[in-house]
């Protein structure tokens, strides 16, 4: 749909039909309207500029002897524009400070799992977090730990300076000896790639390598084939504010917000659909049926990226009702975002596993 088709008049008035809606979540009429614009516009052109912006798709009127109500593709414009201003404004005149983040720990599941909470309680919304996938991110050093029976655990320290870890079982038996030995070569040959660039060069360089190596690339291969985490795409999800939206239930379809929990308590799933959501824009609205897909028809997506110099290493965002309050939870995302981004950039090397 172009945009540019409307007048300056209609957007005023989409804008103006899209806010009222949003905060009152009924019908707004040509009056109401012309009350807000302190009858600088008069009802009856108000009337006419409405019934334009119906022919073009933009509001629809659920009864005849109603006011209006924006699609949304109505609420898309509102957003962009939104959008639009929230990339032109400085941080200090969004006006949005969370608390710091703390890093305290070193460990970046808890960096993320704070981040989540201070998005839930910020946008009184459901809010998430997804991890960058442990295989993905570069090393500055890992271990192999052996824990009981065929079981492992993966510890890895980034070169941003934060530890991730992962347990998976393995296909052959270990001894702590052999594991030592496996992250030593990793540590002093692959410092700065990732387990999944390892995995890789080591099928690809293996007859060459197992010269040198005899059976330690072998078994490294062994090991790093043992791991599930190295197949997946996806990382983990952190969850925060589910009964948010419990609180807003009136906002949903009581069907349409069943098939959603289902899809929460499926994390892997819900994790692989909003994985797939990442994009380069600095902050990324969908709105409900823009996904397809019905159990989320009621819902509108607001969602950004974090990383660490040139590499995106996950997205975070907010899941809410379509009557979101986009103009406190577009700034409020996009800050979260880049605030994470600084925290991760600005974390030092030099500690020991």
């Amino acid at each position: 749909m172009s945009y540019s088709r409307l007048e300056n008049k209609e957007k005023i008035i989409l804008n103006l039909t899209v806010a009222s809606y949003l905060e009152t979540g009924k019908p707004v009429s040509s009056g109401l309207l012309a009350q807000k614009l302190n009858f600088k516009i008069s009802p009856a052109t108000i009337r006419n500029a409405m019934a334009s912006l119906e022919q073009q798709g933009y509001l629809y009127q659920p009864h005849t002897s109603a006011g209006r109500l924006p699609t949304d593709e109505g609420i898309r414009f509102y957003v962009n524009t939104l959008l639009t201003e929230t990339l032109r404004a400085t941080p200090d005149e969004l006006r949005i400070y969370p608390e710091e983040l703390s890093v305290g720990s070193g460990e970046l599941d808890s960096l993320l799992l704070q981040v989540s909470q201070i998005l839930a309680s910020s946008s009184d919304n459901l809010a998430f977090v997804i991890s960058p996938h442990i295989s993905r991110v570069a090393f500055d050093q890992v271990r192999f730990v052996k824990l009981k029976d065929n079981r492992v655990m993966i510890v890895l320290l980034s070169t941003f300076n934060l530890v991730q870890t992962e347990i998976f079982e393995t296909q052959t038996l270990f001894t702590q000896a052999e594991l030592d030995r496996a992250a030593q070569y990793l540590n002093q040959n692959f410092r700065g790639k990732s387990l999944s660039h390892v995995r890789d060069y080591l099928f690809r360089e293996l007859p060459r390598l197992k010269m040198r190596y005899e059976d330690l690339v072998e078994k490294l291969i062994s090991l790093l084939r043992s791991s599930p985490a190295l197949e997946k795409e996806e990382g983990k999800i952190f969850l925060q504010g589910t009964a948010r939206l419990l609180d807003k239930a009136e906002l949903f379809d009581f069907n349409k917000l069943k098939s959603l929990f289902q899809n929460f308590e499926e994390k892997a799933n819900l994790a692989r659909l909003l994985s797939d959501l990442i994009s380069l824009e600095r902050v990324k609205v969908i709105i409900g049926s823009e996904l397809r897909l019905p159990e989320i028809a009621d819902c509108s997506l607001i969602l950004s990226h974090y990383g660490y110099r040139n590499q995106v290493l996950g997205s975070l965002g907010i899941i809410g009702p379509k009557r979101l309050p986009y103009d406190r939870i577009i700034p409020l995302v996009d800050n979260v975002a880049r605030r994470l981004t600084r925290t991760i950039t600005i974390l030092e090397k030099g500690v020991e596993l």
